[in-house]
């Protein structure tokens, strides 16, 4: 259980910071970039749930914003074998299986694709866009991270599932919302 009774310590003052084994490493270590990443994505979902009115949209954001927590204890946790335990948090095949099966559903009401789209469509889809391109990033950085240390390769597989996951949910909350924002090469040459 997590407990903290105080929230500053003093112990990143010279800039490095703990894993969870109780190791130091640097805060521009890059396993601690994708963390901060993992973090900053979750800020983001935070407030695109503030525009999200569909219960059912919101309770699966929600779990989201919760692994994403475990996906952070993941890549905070040292060592090469990435079996979940009472005291390691790994993301689990489970997990991933869930974000595959929730990106089934919501794109089976979608029409294909038929050009790229750009991020918007309505405050949600717009939110839910933004949170997007920032996992993205995370998971850039916990690719750069992976090349340095070993990395649970089933937290790879989760945040590469939740880019594509968050990509329909925008599509799907921008249907209700006016519609995708398609984009149209070129069309802005000459004017």
């Amino acid at each position: 259980m997590v407990r903290l009774n105080k929230i500053y310590t003093r112990t990143g003052d010279a800039g490095e910071t703990g894993l969870v084994d109780g190791s130091r490493i640097s805060k521009a270590d890059a396993r601690m970039a994708a963390i901060g990443d993992v973090d900053e994505a979750n800020s983001a979902i935070g407030i695109a749930l503030l525009h999200v009115r569909d219960a059912e949209h919101g309770a699966m954001l929600s779990r989201i914003q919760n692994e994403l927590f475990d996906l952070g204890a993941d890549i905070a946790t040292p060592g090469e074998d990435f079996a979940p335990s009472e005291m390691t948090l790994r993301i689990i095949q489970d997990q991933v299986d869930r974000l595959e099966r929730e990106i089934d559903a919501m794109n089976a009401g979608l029409d294909p694709l038929r050009s790229f789209i750009l991020p918007g469509g309505g405050a949600a889809a717009a939110h839910i866009h933004l949170a997007r391109g920032i996992v993205r990033r995370a998971e850039r950085s916990a690719v750069a991270a992976a090349r340095e240390v070993p990395l649970n390769p089933l937290a790879l597989a989760y945040i590469n599932r939740l880019s594509d996951h968050l990509f329909v949910l925008a599509r799907l909350l921008a249907k209700s919302e006016g519609g995708d924002l398609l984009w149209k090469p070129g069309a802005t040459r000459g004017v």
